[in-house]
């Protein structure tokens, strides 16, 4: 095997790991007892992608979190987010500012 390989292997395992105690945070907090699967799908997509950049050494900037709340805003409907979703959500990015 490979370094490459075992690099890899251990960012999947690292992926459901994280992926894994979210999804537990968000079945057990109470906070979060609103949201829907869908809704949870799409913060879970969210904390890979920030993960991702954390991962690969790019800083999220308030830019970045700006740029995501403003298209989770604008397409609130479609995503059938409600106030309370968009508030949990947001949340959630804010934690991913240094």
């Amino acid at each position: 095997m490979q370094l490459n390989d075992i690099t890899n292997n251990l960012t999947r395992q690292m992926d459901y790991k994280i992926v894994e105690k979210m999804e537990r945070l968000l079945a057990t907090n109470p906070r979060y007892k609103n949201l829907d699967k869908a809704n949870l799908e799409l913060i879970l997509d969210l904390i890979r992608k920030y993960k991702e950049r954390i991962r690969k050494g790019i800083t999220i900037t308030t830019r970045m979190i700006k740029d995501d709340r403003y298209y989770l805003y604008h397409n609130r409907v479609k995503l059938g987010l409600s106030e309370v979703d968009l508030k949990q959500i947001f949340d959630l990015l804010e934690n991913f500012k240094k």
